[in-house]
């Protein structure tokens, strides 16, 4: 583990502990600023420090600096983390630790309790070995597993182990105590049978050693290592036995039978229809969404692309691919829910199609590339049209907004039969990149790469006059900037000025500027969702909003803040998102819920991402504000665990009011997940979500 360098003066820190100096100058160092993983606010980033010179050298030492100022954090965290485990013991479990016990005196008390002996230099070694020294003079004993009952089937036990060590794997109830005898374990003899061990103590009992064995239950007995001369002819066939790993079993799952039924859809290839307005390989996916039927599955997602159906000139719509494509999922008797795909297609991750968005605009955008997103060196997002011109007559005479109705109406009017009929459940508006509600922040064709913090989008000139107006109407023309001190595409908080732990973002003029920044996402979703309402009248509307989950731990939630979710650490940034879709009677469609956040940390550890705390804080904010929650998974999930994760998320546990998700979607129909050992899982995986009762049988 790399210790932290101490303050001027100050030694360095042993390998594995904190090398000890008078308490008061470990009192001082202990007495920092700084938050830690396990406390209740999120992980503070020093902020770097250094003057703004060119050179090289200058750019060394200052990045030596920001590596000392984040070893330091991680030492003082590391602290932080022994003093709470060594408060612990000492009041719970009676451990002699002196106040500035370090880990090293945490693992030998551990140790001790557990059985073992160890050493002053460290030397560990089993209560019933003898020391190194002796050892190495006589022959090493080989360890027999033997059974403790004649009738139990022994289960490998790694390492004693003591109550406060329950057994991996192994039920509460069925962990016992182990207590080495020394005396008879060191004798050369044959296997013998040894009765359970017990604890001593109060509690031992003295009853024979038959009284321990519960009737009809053999799962409390363990096999206990017992060293046993044998022949060295046979060392080697035990030392290849030895090293075949153990798999722990899987622990027991939580039973959804019962619970509420919560429906799911499988999204549709994102080139189901081409530009043509033909449906690709239509025969295949037939046979596909029948093996979805007969899997329960309630209905599929279907993206209707603006690029697709309005192509060539502007009110001139397409559809009859979509015709094509509904009536067959009407005759399989599904359901539908249809998004209106107002961004191009091509330029994400999963993205295995190019749409682009209509010529038309296209053309347009030659002549006025005002009209697309921009970060601030100035290039161009292409994905989706900027929010400045939401009101703005640009489009050949129409306002983006109008633009977009027009579509949605046209919709509306072409497939009435299937709202009448039912068969269209839902229809989801697209409002941003990806067809999420957020700005294109983080677009991988600008060499953004996970976890980068992403850029601000709002360098546009219609944008611009927008901040321009906000800057004068609150008195101080010089705001009426972007950040010049938020870093790039892929930078880490720490290392920029606006968004380091006290940097500008929360500033007079940083909580200036992010307020205008999100108000503008939250003033499109009104207006874009007031015209849904009118073209939709009568049939549920929802809103997606994309799962920002990495530097989630951080203070300033720096990627959020680029996508356009003003959520630092000390501001809920989805309520205002929330309001505005309960004014609209709009469900809130989240994706992310099958990440964990441990995963994320062993692959990412440093992006401070925290998906499952992203989840909750969302989708409660939507439950407060009386709004129906559905959700997605962000990437494809096959295996169980991340199924599970999504139940867990949809029918959240002892729930004081019963909350649950009404939907859920899964990304994405394809021949991967039509594999066998894949559709097991997720035909069991949907059943769940039905609250049916599932066999757990194994392909």
């Amino acid at each position: 583990m790399q210790q932290a360098a101490g303050p001027p003066g100050e030694d360095e820190d042993e390998e594995m502990g904190v090398k000890e100096e008078d308490d008061e100058e470990e009192e001082e160092d202990d007495g920092e600023d700084g938050c830690y993983y396990m406390d209740p606010c999120p992980v503070s980033v020093a902020s770097p420090t250094g003057s703004g010179g060119g050179g090289r050298a200058n750019q060394g030492r200052r990045r030596a600096r920001e590596e000392k100022e984040r070893t330091k954090l991680r030492e003082r965290q590391r602290r932080a983390i022994t003093g709470r485990i060594l408060a612990g013991l000492r009041q719970h479990g009676n451990y002699s630790l002196r106040a500035r016990a370090d880990i090293n005196e945490v693992i030998a008390a551990l140790a001790r309790e557990a059985g073992w002996v160890v050493l002053p230099d460290g030397t560990t070694f089993p209560s019933s070995s003898p020391p190194p020294a002796a050892a190495a003079a006589q022959p090493a004993p080989r360890p027999v597993m033997v059974a403790a009952a004649p009738l139990a089937l022994p289960l490998p036990l790694p390492l004693p182990t003591s109550p406060a060590l329950p057994l991996r794997g192994v039920p509460p109830v069925a962990a016992r105590p182990i207590s080495h005898r020394p005396a008879l374990a060191l004798l050369p003899l044959p296997s013998v049978l040894l009765s359970p061990p017990r604890a001593a103590g109060p509690a031992a009992s003295s009853r024979p050693p038959a009284d321990d064995v519960p009737d009809g239950d053999s799962s409390h007995l363990l096999a206990v290592p017992v060293p046993v001369a044998m022949d060295p002819a046979t060392t080697e066939d035990a030392a290849v036995a030895k090293q075949v790993p153990e798999v722990a079993p899987r622990p027991p799952e939580r039973d959804f039978a019962g619970t509420p039924y919560v429906p799911v859809y499988v999204m549709l290839p994102l080139g189901v229809v081409n530009v043509n307005g033909e449906v690709v390989d239509a025969d295949e996916l037939v046979g596909q969404l029948r093996v979805l039927k007969a899997a329960g599955v309630d209905g599929v997602m279907v993206d209707c692309w603006w690029g697709n159906v309005e192509a060539h000139r502007p009110q001139e719509y397409n559809w009859t691919g979509y015709k094509r494509l509904f009536q067959m999922i009407r005759e399989l008797k599904l359901k539908l829910q249809v998004v209106m795909s107002f961004h191009e297609c091509g330029g994400n991750v999963g993205d295995d199609v190019p749409i682009p968005l209509p010529h038309w605009v296209t053309e347009i955008g030659r002549s006025n590339p005002d009209i697309y997103f921009t970060d601030r060196t100035g290039r161009r997002n292409t994905e989706c049209l900027s929010w400045g011109i939401d009101k703005e007559r640009v489009l050949q005479g129409r306002t983006a907004v109008e633009v977009y109705f027009d579509f949605m109406r046209s919709f509306r009017v072409e497939f009435d039969e299937y709202f009448e009929d039912g068969i269209i459940s839902e229809i989801e508006i697209g409002l941003g990149a990806c067809g999420e509600l957020r700005y294109p922040s983080y677009p991988a064709k600008h060499g953004w790469k996970y976890p980068g913090i992403g850029e601000f989008q709002c360098y546009d000139r219609y944008l611009q006059k927008n901040l321009r107006r906000a800057a004068e109407a609150r008195g101080h023309t010089i705001w009426a900037r972007g950040p010049d001190n938020a870093g790039h595409y892929n930078s880490e908080p720490n290392l920029t000025g606006f968004f380091c732990d006290g940097g500008d973002y929360d500033s007079y003029y940083g909580r200036f500027f992010l307020n205008w920044y999100s108000q503008m996402l939250v003033d499109h979703a009104d207006r874009v969702l007031m015209l849904a309402r009118l073209a939709f009248e009568g049939s549920s509307i929802a809103v997606k909003v994309s799962g920002v989950h990495w530097w989630y731990k951080t203070a300033s939630h720096a990627a959020e803040l680029t996508a356009g979710f003003y959520n630092p650490c000390n501001r809920d940034g989805y309520a205002p998102i929330a309001a505005v879709l309960k004014k609209y009677d709009a469900a809130l469609n989240f994706t992310c819920v099958e990440l964990r956040t441990m995963d994320q940390h062993e692959v990412y550890p440093d992006a401070f991402a925290d998906p499952e705390g992203l989840v909750w804080q969302v989708l409660n904010a939507a439950w407060d504000a009386g709004i129906q929650v559905a959700s997605e998974n962000a990437l494809p999930c096959y295996d169980r665990d991340g199924f599970n994760k999504i139940l867990e998320n949809a029918k959240p546990l002892n729930d004081p009011d019963g909350r649950h998700l009404f939907g859920f979607t899964y990304l994405r129909l394809s021949k991967v997940l039509l594999e066998r050992r894949n559709f097991f899982e997720f035909e069991r995986f949907v059943k769940r979500m039905h609250g049916e009762a599932v066999l757990d049988l194994q392909v």
